[in-house]
């Protein structure tokens, strides 16, 4: 997820530097932080999150998840532990023929500045989401349009501009979360400070240094069992576990794998992830244009050897584009249809040096590209690494200046589906295509899938688009990453161990 986001590689949005620093007044229905003595059940959580907010906290960028992994906001619906959409800010909702869908709206919520959740409301988030430039990623495929509905002030209709049969998945993603009208009142950025409705408050932020959330005592799902969090953005990895092990916060995310056997098994939690990291190969020009080459390039890499090595045991070796975090997906995979004959070593000696690059930002990363360099020299090719900060890497890897690339993907992108991931990765239209591929099989095959509305016939339609995607071997999949999250679960409890990211701290966590 680059230093903006530990999460997966994304597009931004520019804000001015100064709006990284938000102070609210802390709304009467939130506990202050006079009430963090005590134990229990009363104890404040201290928090290092790995990545600092990038974008002053703004709903349409990646901060977007970092506000819902601290239960901040929230959307009309959420997700479960399969992916589906079930009630959150929408009680219930059907749709209305192909393109239209009627969700009714909780009775029961209120924003934490203290006013209604009612269909006007989620109209104008929902409105302000869709005009909002750059638009959230979760929309760059679509048009949706939300009004009020029915006699009631409980409806709203969202209509969209083609048949989108996930969009109570869609309507689950933080970048649509709902917010009351003082969140709009500054017109240059939106302010979710003081103006979700989840169970904390985000009270401050001081830069990307530390956050400070209150319990909002009016949460619909029932107060909190914390009187707060206090949040520090901790960028080293060491120093995230440091802290955990010195007592100095409750729970440390994204533990790196060369600290989680120092920690021990009694402060790691590991996971399997929706995340799959790939080798991703430039199929628009240079060595890998060529079919053969990047046949080539897929039978020298050994998967095993960097699960071994790099990540110590902690990862899954790739077995195609979902791994474990897709519990469905082992059972419905078949085998990649339509690949190129591998080109012979003494061809592959014969092609020019081909560029490698990766990022800094997530520490495995660096390592797997030596790792995959090596593999690849065995085979033939002459490699130059190219490993900076995400930030400086990613203009240039869309535009197809790197021969290969070696990046972590979420595969449950936006609408925790992975068609959506199979479209802005590899289609001809895609917004993330790093390989540059445009192939009419993969276009058809991920394009019957998003069209189907009954969740196991698209997901076996996503499984052969998955084998085309692989058959071309514009991706090599290397592993399959499992998450670590860092707490003592004799003292700490109710975290959320989300293999889609989503969720971290609760209204159910607690020292105690």
């Amino acid at each position: 997820m680059p230093t903006s986001r530990p999460r997966l590689p994304r597009r931004r949005v520019a804000l001015p530097l100064a709006a990284a620093t938000l102070l609210v007044p802390v709304a009467t229905a939130c506990t202050s932080s006079a009430d963090s003595g005590g134990s229990g059940g009363d104890q404040r959580l201290k928090v290092a999150m790995a990545f600092p907010p990038a974008q002053a906290m703004s709903p349409y960028g990646d901060d977007a998840v970092t506000l819902s992994r601290l239960a901040v906001v929230e959307g009309l619906t959420r997700l479960d532990r399969n992916g589906e959409a079930q009630p959150a800010l929408a009680a219930s909702w059907k749709r209305d023929g192909e393109r239209a869908w009627e969700f009714t709206v909780r009775e029961d919520a209120v924003f934490q500045d203290g006013t209604k959740l009612d269909a006007a409301a989620v109209v104008r988030s929902l409105t302000a989401a869709q005009k909002a430039s750059p638009k959230p990623r979760v929309l760059s495929d679509t048009t949706l349009t939300a009004t009020a509905a029915g006699a009631g002030a409980d409806t709203v209709r969202i209509t969209t501009k083609d048949a989108d049969p996930l969009l109570p998945q869609r309507l689950a993603n933080p970048s649509l979360s709902i917010l009351s009208a003082a969140a709009y009142e500054d017109g240059s950025q939106v302010n979710p400070a003081g103006h979700a409705t989840g169970p904390f408050t985000l009270a401050e932020v001081n830069g990307a240094i530390s956050a400070t959330l209150e319990r909002n005592d009016t949460y619909w799902g029932g107060k909190a069992k914390t009187p707060g969090v206090d949040v520090k953005f901790v960028a080293d990895g060491t120093a995230r576990a440091n802290a955990l092990r010195t007592k100095d916060v409750d729970v440390a995310e994204y533990v790196p794998i060369s600290q989680a056997s120092l920690l021990g098994d009694g402060l790691v939690h590991e996971f399997p992830s929706a995340r799959t990291n790939g080798l991703s190969l430039n199929t628009g020009r240079g060595v890998f244009a060529d079919p053969s080459m990047r046949a080539a390039a897929r039978e020298a890499i050994d998967p095993e050897a960097l699960v071994d090595g790099v990540y110590e045991g902690r990862a899954d070796t790739a077995q195609g584009l979902l791994g474990p975090g897709v519990p469905w997906a082992a059972d419905l995979r078949t085998a990649p249809t339509g690949r190129a004959k591998a080109a012979a070593p003494a061809e592959v000696s014969k092609t020019p040096e081909i560029v490698l690059a990766t990022y800094t930002n997530r520490p495995e990363l660096p390592e797997a590209a030596t790792v995959v360099q090596q593999q690849l020299e065995k085979r033939g090719f002459t490699v130059k690494q190219v490993v900076r900060d995400y930030a400086q890497l990613e203009a240039d890897a869309l535009a197809g200046k790197y021969d290969a690339f070696i990046q972590a993907r979420n595969t449950l992108l936006d609408t925790a589906d992975p068609v959506s991931y199979l479209a802005s990765d590899f289609t001809c239209d895609g917004s993330f295509n790093i390989t540059q591929l445009c192939a009419n099989p993969v276009d058809a095959a991920v394009d019957k899938a998003a069209a189907l509305a009954d969740t196991d016939a698209r997901h076996r339609a996503e499984m052969t688009a998955e084998a085309a995607i692989l058959g071309s071997d514009a991706l090599v999949p290397l592993v399959h990453e499992r998450f670590v999250q860092g707490y003592d679960d004799t003292r700490v409890q109710g975290v959320a161990l989300d293999p889609m990211e989503r969720t971290l701290i609760t209204a159910d966590t607690r020292i105690g």
